[in-house]
Parts: structure tokens; C-alpha cells; sequence
């Protein structure tokens, strides 16, 4: 049996095989030149017409015209009763046998009424499981040019991960089902026509504590749900790992001692941490759980972060803080929606018709309402992923800059944005307090002090970040150099070798 290492994140997922000597990372992104990750945002999408409405929607509007024929006949019998022409009884008395005639064509009524549904059916108003079922989709960098095309023609789904702790109905759930299924047949596609053999087990990464309110109850869902895409993608076997805990078989490999190590894994949609002791001569054993100190996680990544950035360095040009004549401030609320690009409920109220019709009544009560128009265009147009996607690249350009100059020339001409890394430090400060708050309850947790500390994840790129960990909490302890991006997927890889 074939096994892989498959990290599914919420920004970016990666897949990569182990033979027990090198890693193979698999190419999943044909857009994507120079790595081997792909976007987790998922674009579905129609070409042409919409699917047809649900039998239920459909019978519903079948009883509505029922009952309007209905009231047409009883309207027809009155006229017929209080005729006093022959003739005119003769033209009541035919219209009510041709509106009993319609009343009882089920074939036809069936047909009149998904068309009426059809013709009033907007994109928005479509449940997911319905666009699951019924439109294509398009994975990585292909989905996300989709989306910038033609945002009209389907949704994006910009971090299916951070919904599965999330409170889902059952259609919720094997809609997520069915998109992470399409994902991980993709994936395992790849890992096939590469490696040249048939992909049979994965183990996949998973944070300490999915994205979410539902405690054990929302990470067991999550576990079920991708345990089941995994089934419906082709997969025989599937086994879960903690990220960090993955990340710290990557870099096991490199020891040369028994080490006990804190392991801090920062990424797009979570932050997991763990203490562990690592051994060169227990790496090739399956079960290492007394050799796990403590671990905990919580929701604390990268796009936090990213959002963060938009509400104090974008959101103010926007129109975030101007003053309405009655001395109010314009809704905050309009700016935290339009970033809830891993909500799906809040993104689609934000790109609701009443929703701008809202936001343009605001701007007639505001002095300078062209910069709440700024908002509006986003609103309109759809372009809320664009938005964060933009604030994602100037945190990664402020690892290295002092300033930058970020342009927004797809919501309005000449719109640029003059960011520093100072207001990136502050925009930062308060999701960097509930890190190192975190850090310190894995220590506490733990029975043993590490000896060093391994910080990996996207996040553990940024110099503000690492600083902010070494200020007064990690001090003195010797920091292990690893592959931010890789670690957790080829430690996954390893863990795999074990199954397959």
C-alpha cells in the first residue's frame, strides 16, 4: 500500500510522499511554477444556466399557483351565478372547466413553476449543497482567476477548513463533505500520476482545535467530515495527525539526542502548539504518545491576521470612521462583513441587495461620501477575497520592508495604500497577546522545560511575530531552523511511511 502526507490548511494545502529515505513533494497547482502547495479556496461555478430548484422549492411553488387557479375558479363560479345571459353562463361556465383542467395538470403546473423560480433565482439564493451537486468546479490558482473574472457565475469558498468545527446543518455538512471530497480526489490524483502507483492510505494534518465555538463536539464533527471526503475521494485508509506534533517528526530527523522540544505551528487558520520529547531511536515507532508532553491550539492565524490588517490600514481609506450628520460613526459592522470571507452566512448578507442599498443610504447622510463609495464597488462587485487576499501580500512584503505602497486599482483608479510595518505591528499586537498567552499554557501544561523550540507555520516568517515570542517568554532557549512551509506535510509523509 501507497500512502501520502496530505496538510490541508486554510490558506494552502500541500501533499508529499515519504519512502522511508526522501521526500517526494507532489505537484498539485500547474499554475503554480515554483511550489508544490495549492490555494484551499475552492471556486464552483456556472457556465451557462443556473441548476434547476429543488422538488421541494418547486412543489411549494406548484401549491402557490394551485391556489391561485383556485381562487380564479371561485371568481368564475360567482360570475357564472350572477349571469342572467345565457350565453354569458356558457363563457363562465367554460372558463371554470378549463381552470379545473389547470389545476389538475401536475406536468404542467411543474413546469410553469420552475420556470417562474428559474427566471427569480439569483446565484446567492442557491443552497451550497445545490452548487455542490450541480456545478464544476476549479481548484488553486485556476479557481481564484475564475472568481476574479466572473465573481457573478459562482462562489468562492476562500477556507473550506475553517468550517468544519463551524454549527452546520445537515445539508451544510455534506456540502463541505462533497467539496472536501473533490479536493482530496484531486490531490490523490496527482500523487498517482507522479509517483506511478495506486495512492491508497493519508494521513492528514489536524490542528489541536478546529476553527469554531463547538469545543470537542465542533473538532469531532470536523474529523467526521473529512473522514468521510476522504472515503468519497478513493481513499481505503485514513489516519489524523496534530500538525505540531508533525512537525516535530520532521525535524526528529534531524537531531542528534534526545531532546525535549516546544513546538509552535502558526498557521493560516490556527495556531497549535506542543511540548514534546523527540528521539533519533523511537522515530521509526507509530505510537508516540507518552512522549507528548502537552499540546494545546486554539483560532489564532495567519488570516486573523490578514483581516486585522484590512480594519486598521485599508478599511479607514474606505470610509471606516467617518462621521454620519447625526454624529454617529458609519457602522463598523460594514468593514468586519466585508472581511468575513470564512463566514459564509455574514460574506453572503454583505453582497445582498439590501446590503448596499444600506451602505448608499449612509453615504447620503456622510460629508465625503467617495470613499464610502470605495466600499460599495467592493460590495457590488464582489471583491471582499480580493480585499483580504491584497492585505495577505502586504504583510508578506512588511517581513522585509519598512513601507509599502499596496494598490487597490481593482476597486477604484489610482486607489493606493501607504502601509508600514509599524501599523502592521499594531494591527497585530492584540492576536500576538492571545499567542503568547497560548505558549505559556502549553508550558504550564507540560512536566518537562524545552530544551529548544522549533517555530514554524507561515507566520513563523515574519520577524515581528518571532520577536514578539522571544521578547520575555522564550529568551535563552536555542530556536531550531526549519521549512516554515513544509515541515507539518513532511512530517505527515513520515507518519505515513509507518501505515503504509
Amino acid at each position: 500500500m501507497t500512502a501520502i502526507g496530505i496538510d490541508y490548511g486554510t490558506s494552502n494545502s500541500e501533499v508529499v510522499y515519504f519512502d522511508g529515505t526522501a521526500h517526494q513533494h507532489i505537484k498539485l497547482d500547474p499554475l503554480d511554477k515554483k511550489g508544490n502547495k495549492i490555494r484551499s479556496s475552492v471556486f464552483i461555478y456556472f457556465e451557462d444556466e443556473l441548476p434547476p430548484p429543488p422538488d421541494a422549492m418547486v412543489e411549494a411553488k406548484v401549491a402557490q399557483l394551485q391556489r391561485v387557479i383556485s381562487e380564479q375558479i371561485d371568481k368564475a363560479k360567482d360570475g357564472y351565478y350572477s349571469a342572467k345571459d345565457p350565453k354569458e353562463q356558457a363563457m363562465y361556465s367554460d372558463r371554470v372547466d378549463s381552470l379545473r383542467g389547470d389545476l389538475h395538470n401536475k406536468p404542467a403546473l411543474q413546469r410553469k413553476a420552475i420556470a417562474q423560480l428559474m427566471h427569480a433565482m439569483s446565484l446567492d439564493e442557491i443552497p451550497l449543497l445545490r452548487l455542490v451537486e450541480h456545478g464544476k468546479f476549479a481548484f488553486g490558482e485556476e479557481g481564484f482567476r475564475r472568481f476574479l473574472k466572473m465573481p457573478d457565475k459562482g462562489r468562492l469558498i476562500y477556507s473550506p477548513k475553517n468550517f468544519l468545527g463551524a454549527s452546520l446543518d445537515g445539508d451544510q455538512k455534506q456540502a463541505f463533505i462533497g467539496i472536501i471530497a473533490k479536493q482530496l480526489a484531486y490531490f490523490k490524483q496527482c500523487a498517482e500520476q507522479q509517483l506511478g502507483k495506486a495512492v491508497n492510505n493519508a494521513v492528514i494534518g489536524r490542528p489541536v482545535k478546529f476553527h469554531g465555538t463547538r469545543g470537542e463536539e465542533g473538532n469531532a464533527q470536523a474529523i467526521q467530515i473529512m473522514t468521510e471526503a476522504a472515503t468519497k475521494a478513493g481513499f481505503s485508509g485514513v489516519n489524523f495527525l496534530d500538525e505540531p506534533i508533525a512537525a516535530a517528526y520532521k525535524i526528529e530527523q534531524t537531531l542528534p539526542r534526545d531532546t525535549t522540544t516546544l513546538i509552535v505551528d502558526i498557521g493560516g487558520g490556527t495556531t497549535d502548539i506542543c511540548c514534546i520529547k523527540l528521539s533519533p531511536e523511537r522515530s521509526n515507532q507509530l505510537d508516540r504518545k507518552e512522549d507528548v508532553l502537552s499540546v494545546t491550539g486554539r483560532r489564532l492565524g495567519g488570516m486573523d491576521c490578514d483581516k486585522s490588517l484590512v480594519l486598521k490600514a485599508i478599511a479607514p481609506e474606505m470610509g471606516m470612521g467617518l462621521k454620519m450628520i447625526n454624529g454617529l460613526p458609519v457602522p463598523p459592522t460594514y468593514f468586519s462583513d466585508m472581511c468575513a470571507v470564512d463566514n459564509i452566512p455574514a460574506l453572503t448578507r454583505f453582497f445582498s441587495d439590501d446590503y448596499g442599498l444600506d451602505i448608499s443610504q449612509t453615504m447620503s447622510v456622510i460629508k465625503e461620501p467617495a470613499q464610502l463609495e470605495r466600499l460599495l464597488i467592493v460590495q457590488e462587485k464582489k471583491l471582499s477575497a480580493r480585499v483580504v487576499n491584497s492585505a495577505r501580500l502586504a504583510k508578506e512584503l512588511l517581513s522585509s520592508k519598512q513601507n509599502i505602497t499596496l494598490p487597490l486599482h481593482y476597486i477604484e483608479d489610482d486607489f493606493d495604500v501607504e502601509i508600514s510595518q509599524d501599523s502592521l505591528k499594531k494591527a497585530l499586537k492584540p492576536w500576538l497577546d492571545k499567542v503568547k498567552a497560548l505558549v505559556v499554557e502549553c508550558l504550564e501544561y507540560s512536566s518537562e522545560k524545552p530544551e529548544v523550540v522549533m517555530i514554524t507555520g507561515g507566520m513563523s516568517l515574519s520577524p515581528i511575530v518571532v520577536d514578539a515570542l522571544y521578547e520575555n517568554l522564550l529568551t535563552g532557549l536555542p530556536r531550531l531552523e526549519n521549512d516554515a512551509f513544509n515541515s507539518v506535510c513532511e512530517g505527515l509523509a513520515i507518519q505515513a511511511a509507518k501505515h503504509a
